[in-house]
């Protein structure tokens, strides 16, 4: 079985998932909605990281140049976060005993608006470690080289405007807990709540596209 054709559906589903995740429980009519997607996308996550278990056995073998490095950092984070999102998770379902949880409750709401928020920024940096990849199969049979500049274009806008969504949408305050309670402006609409964490997306996925150019281009090695 071809598993490089399972990827890319895969990638696009768990980053769907993870858009619309993102939105919190207001999203929903029930909690239990909230939670049984989350349940989905760890499923998914899971089977992601088995059709890449060759990288994980391979984490102890060669040499580590700058490139190398962050894939690790990357991927080792989605990791870490997808791990506090399950425990979290699991302590705040419908189906575990409020008396079981007991004051670690505050903690877990906690601990999953952290994660999340971290979560979805190793996702879009590990997006955009892929980003040629995804280029050439989008746009790789364009042969006119002002044709293919468009698409770039469009990304470059998009990220400008996914600076003012990070800031508008105050990210950066649940990933440093500044604030410790998700806030969803309903002024602003679900529509626009997509567009603008798709904005962020991207805009992290490009900087993830450019460093890693940046880095490959270093060749540098760390030694042993």
């Amino acid at each position: 079985m071809n598993t490089n054709k399972l990827r890319m559906p895969l990638d696009i589903l768990m980053t769907i998932l993870s858009i619309i995740l993102m939105g919190g429980t207001i999203l929903f009519p029930d909690d239990r909605i909230h939670q049984i997607l989350g349940m989905v996308l760890l499923a998914l996550w899971i089977f992601h990281t088995v059709l890449n278990h060759r990288w994980y056995a391979s984490l102890f073998k060669g040499r580590y140049q700058l490139y190398r490095i962050m894939q690790l950092v990357v991927n080792l984070g989605i990791c870490l976060c997808a791990i506090f999102l399950m425990t979290s998770g699991l302590l705040m379902a419908w189906f575990i005993p409020a008396d079981w949880v007991g004051e670690t409750l505050g903690f877990a709401r906690t601990t999953h608006l952290l994660a999340s928020h971290w979560y979805y920024i190793f996702m879009a940096f590990h997006l955009g470690l892929h980003g040629a990849m995804l280029a050439n199969k989008c746009f790789g049979k364009l042969s006119n080289r002002t044709v293919r500049i468009i698409p770039r274009v469009i990304c470059i806008l998009i990220s400008l405007y996914g600076m003012y969504a990070f800031r508008i949408r105050g990210l950066w305050k649940y990933m440093f807990l500044q604030q410790q309670f998700f806030f969803l402006d309903l002024e602003r609409g679900y529509l626009l709540f997509v567009l603008d964490y798709v904005s962020i997306l991207v805009l992290f996925a490009v900087i993830s596209h450019f460093l890693a150019k940046v880095l490959r281009w270093k060749k540098i090695e760390i030694k042993p």
